[in-house]
């Protein structure tokens, strides 16, 4: 049983729809005159007869056309007020951004920079110590590489003997120039004696030089006859440790090839030793062959003065002249020993830390070869601007710096000063426009930025050149 009504508020609706649309629909007719007269009924009910229906939510269709209205009326107010409200906040975002970038200028083409020391060395020679490692902290004057200093030492003394004998050479030559004229002959005499010592000296030091010369290919043979030996025993070590592995040998034949290996590879090396003490010994023969020959000509210089008798006396103050010059001869070359000597010492030139070690112990190294780097604490920032962002720009402006490394905190600094000239002008081959077609680059200017100590409190030894950084310069004032 279903009971339907009809009563005013039916067709007020449809009424009340038409009018809100500001026409009448043209799907809806005028009602009825009859339907008229039973507005003005309170009700009228026609009583059927209906199957049950299940209940179901209402949908959207079913769903009065005014409760749809006025469910979306609040939807386009709140979209509307927040489009508004966007339009607001982009506005303020863009009139602040705006504010800002007309009086900064920034750019991430930036890069710290820091003073790089190449150390290496002034002489050359084989390393005997490296005092320092890897990232290690060091002090101006700190000791960081010693070189071998045997044989600047043979060449110190060696100076210091012919300083000394040129410092005797001129007392001679002194005393000579008030005794010329009564000893001319005696002088003559003891200059023959000279010039057969000097000769047997040669002769000595020439025998001298065929006798080291004769050890080296002894030494050689030595050596190969080493090396033969270290190979065998090398093989025979090896061919035991398969046979002991294997369980062929007993451990203890295994332990005697090994140390016959082990006896010779140190007769190898010993035999190494022998060649080259054997070829120091032929050098120091040769010298002292020039040695003897000098002094062959010296006394052949002493004959020709004491027959010259008649000048003898002009020719003792010539002698005690040259002897002076000598003395200073050998003074500067004593002055270079030692300077030579000290360069065996490789001392840090400024404080800072190692970098790029390359040198290790038993290496020959030659002048100029670089062996290691000290980054010292001086650093500062290059930052890369386009040339058309340098208009407000000048030395003295506040400048906030970022680093990649540390994106947490904000560093500050002030520019230095501006490069003279664009990165590509110092470039290998820099650009030509003159030639070719010519297209317009902007062009980049580096701009030498300095942290404020300040900001770099506690990371003094956190930043390292070659960090990326971004900068931003406050131009503005």
């Amino acid at each position: 049983m279903n009971t339907t009504s009809f009563d005013d508020r039916d067709f007020d609706s449809n009424s009340d729809h038409q009018t809100r649309n500001g026409h009448k629909s043209a799907g809806y007719a005028q009602p009825p005159r009859d339907a008229l007269e039973l507005r003005e009924t309170n009700r009228v009910e026609v009583t059927t007869t209906k199957p049950p229906e299940p209940k179901t939510e209402p949908t959207a269709d079913s769903l009065p056309k005014e409760r749809l209205t006025t469910r979306k009326k609040p939807i386009k107010k709140i979209l509307a007020g927040a489009g508004i409200g966007g339009a607001i906040v982009a506005g303020a975002f863009g009139y602040n951004w705006w504010q800002y970038a007309s009086v900064h200028q920034s750019t991430d083409n930036a890069t710290v920079t820091g003073n790089i020391h190449q150390i290496g060395s002034r002489i050359a020679g084989t390393v005997d110590q490296v005092l320092v490692s890897d990232n290690q902290e060091v002090q101006a004057g700190q000791p960081l590489i010693k070189l071998d200093s045997r044989d600047l030492q043979v060449k110190l003394a060696q100076a210091q003997a012919e300083l000394t004998a040129a410092q005797s050479k001129a007392n001679t030559a002194q005393v000579n120039i008030d005794l010329a004229a009564k000893n001319a002959q005696a002088a003559n005499t003891q200059a023959q004696g000279g010039i057969g010592t000097a000769q047997a000296a040669i002769a000595q030091a020439q025998a001298q030089v065929s006798e080291a010369q004769a050890g080296v290919p002894r030494a050689q043979a030595e050596l190969a006859q080493a090396e033969a030996n270290l190979r065998k025993a090398q093989t025979d070590y090896t061919r035991f440790q398969s046979l002991f592995g294997s369980g062929a040998v007993a451990r203890r034949e295994l332990d005697a090839a090994r140390q016959a290996y082990d006896v010779a590879r140190a007769q190898r090396d010993a035999a190494s030793e022998g060649i080259r003490q054997a070829q120091a010994k032929v050098a120091q023969a040769q010298q002292g062959v020039a040695t003897a020959q000098a002094g062959l000509e010296s006394s052949q210089g002493e004959v020709q003065q004491a027959q010259a008798k008649g000048v003898q006396t002009d020719a003792s103050r010539s002698e005690f002249q040259t002897s002076q010059a000598a003395i200073k001869q050998a003074q500067v070359a004593l002055k270079n020993a030692k300077l030579q000597l000290s360069y065996v010492n490789i001392t840090a030139p400024v404080s800072g830390r190692i970098g790029r070690k390359t040198v290790e112990v038993g290496q020959q190294v030659q002048p100029g070869t670089p062996l290691m780097a000290i980054v010292d604490n001086q650093y500062w920032v290059t930052a890369n601007f386009k040339e058309t962002q340098l208009e407000k720009m000048h030395p003295g402006q506040a400048v906030e710096i970022k680093l990649d490394s540390f994106p947490s905190h904000e560093f500050t600094g002030h520019i230095d000063s501006l490069s003279p000239a664009s990165g590509a002008q110092f470039a290998l081959l820099p650009p030509d426009n003159a030639t070719g077609n010519f297209t317009k680059v902007v062009q980049r200017i580096p701009v030498k930025v300095v942290f404020d100590s300040n900001s770099i409190h506690g990371y003094e030894q956190a930043i390292t050149p070659g960090m990326s950084a971004e900068v931003t310069v406050e131009t503005g004032k």
